[in-house]
């Protein structure tokens, strides 16, 4: 067997400043092997460990759909403590790094189908959401859903990511794109003004046969659940992802764990209903 510690490595071919405060970036990666192309197989949801020689590696969600040939992308947001994604920021095209997984369960897309599908992201966690939604919007796969809603919000209109995907996709007739934030920060902005929740409350989306994926800071995550729970939505129904001190990536380390439970392993994706049975810990 080979070492799951082990990185593949990738070449930086793409680098997208996604923010206007640039601390958020998409990277396009390219397999240097094409046997690791051809095992890197993913599901919408999971995560991988990026790995920079000499100074470490760190967990991230993958921002490309399964759907994307040859390359995966990862969007990391710099953290002034952190020195895996400070060190990424500073790097250029043709860099070559580290990448191994990917990891976790990612989502149940084969329950999904057939449903209406309520996707609620919150700033810089719109990464995997994004994953999910060009899995959907993909035309070999569009089919397989019904009515597709997607609530994003954002402190700032500079701060909302994948901008120019956006706009092509509230240009589509197939998906109902909303867009908010905190602070319009000028009179250009023609979306939403509001938090998540407060705008999801206004915005009053159906609950039958629809299922509602949640994924941002906690804090925005915690007070989206009750307006949903209140609009019908059942806990089997409603799924987030966790980040929970993840390392290792593979369930060895044991820093991750809510009671039972591994995020690498057994998440990062949850159901409502799950998280209601697990330790208050995330």
């Amino acid at each position: 067997m080979s070492n799951p510690y082990v990185p593949m490595p990738v070449t930086i071919e793409k680098i997208v400043i996604e923010n206007k405060v640039r601390d958020i970036k998409t990277f396009d990666l390219r397999f240097n092997d094409k046997k690791d192309a051809d095992r890197f197989k993913f599901n919408c949801g999971q995560f991988a460990e990026i790995s920079i020689l000499g100074v470490g590696e760190s967990p991230i969600g993958i921002a490309s759909s399964p759907m994307d040939e040859d390359f995966v992308q990862f969007t990391v947001k710099k953290y002034p403590t952190g020195t895996v994604t400070s060190v990424l920021h500073n790097l250029c095209t043709g860099d070559v790094i580290g990448v191994r997984g990917p990891y976790g369960n990612g989502f149940p897309m084969k329950e999904f189908e057939g449903k209406n599908l309520l996707i609620i992201g919150g700033g810089f966690a719109l990464t995997t959401l994004r994953s999910l939604t060009k899995y959907i919007l993909h035309k070999k796969n569009r089919q397989c859903f019904k009515d597709i809603t997607l609530l994003y919000g954002a402190r700032g209109p500079g701060e909302l990511i994948y901008r120019s995907e956006l706009d092509e996709w509230d240009k589509r007739d197939d998906i109902n794109i909303i867009l908010t934030v905190d602070d319009r920060c000028g009179l250009d902005w023609k979306g939403c003004v509001g938090m998540v929740p407060n705008v999801l409350k206004e915005q009053a989306p159906g609950s039958k046969d629809c299922i509602a994926l949640v994924c941002g800071p906690f804090i925005m995550v915690k007070y989206t659940i009750p307006p949903l729970l209140d609009l019908g939505f059942i806990p089997e129904k409603i799924f987030t992802s966790l980040e929970m001190r993840m390392k290792c990536g593979i369930g060895k380390c044991g820093r991750c764990n809510i009671g039972s439970k591994y995020v690498c392993k057994d998440g990062p994706v949850f159901t409502y209903k799950e998280l209601q049975g697990m330790p208050n810990e995330y």
